[in-house]
């Protein structure tokens, strides 16, 4: 929907021509469920039309799938690429991963580019109609793996968003735990569909 009174074309050129706010991140992982343990120092461009919440849930998303070389993208700021990706050495995309409600057309470019896909979801009240709209079409799609971020209280995000941060977090089941020496939030994140083995 176009905001400021622009059409989509014009908030679209808007929003580019502001720049975006660069964070710093160290981020300490434990992931009980992989067997991964590491720390990352991370570079994160926020774009102006995203929210805190939003900028969270990408870190929650890099944590879940960490991997020394999965990188942010450029995100909101170009609309052919996910949130974040890993690539071979070679050049050819490893994981692609985005947050959002992608239509069938992306989600089927995304699944002919990249060896394994990941969407995460987040956006309360419209899930669930997202999810059943596009469900039928994704069962082909051997590789693809969608999830529900559920935060049940937001509260401590924007007072964990700093442009200097340094954070940990903790994940066992479907539980992640971020914290600093003055905050803590939970994020659930729920299966929707999984990968399935190739035959």
């Amino acid at each position: 929907m176009a905001r400021l009174g622009f059409n989509d074309f014009q908030e679209r050129i808007f929003w580019m021509a502001i720049k975006s706010t660069v964070f710093k991140l160290n981020l300490t992982i434990s992931d009980i469920n992989r067997g991964y343990y590491g720390d990352h120092v991370l570079t994160l461009a926020r774009h102006p039309s995203e929210t805190a919440v939003r900028m969270m849930l990408r870190i929650a998303a890099f944590a879940l799938n960490a991997h020394e070389r999965l990188v942010f993208t450029k995100g909101l700021s170009d609309v052919d690429e996910p949130d974040m990706w890993q690539k071979s050495l070679t050049g050819d995309i490893e994981h692609w991963i985005e947050l959002g409600q992608p239509n069938d057309k992306r989600i089927r470019q995304a699944c002919g580019k990249s060896e394994h896909v990941s969407i995460y979801s987040y956006q309360r009240g419209t899930i669930n109609i997202w999810f059943e709209g596009v469900k039928t079409s994704l069962e082909r799609f051997k590789h693809l793996r969608v999830f529900q971020f559920i935060i049940a209280d937001e509260s401590p995000v924007e007072r964990l968003m700093e442009r200097s941060m340094t954070l940990t977090c903790l994940i066992e089941d479907q539980q992640l735990m971020f914290s600093n020496d003055a905050e803590s939030l939970s994020i659930e994140v729920k299966p929707l569909k999984q990968e399935q083995s190739k035959e």
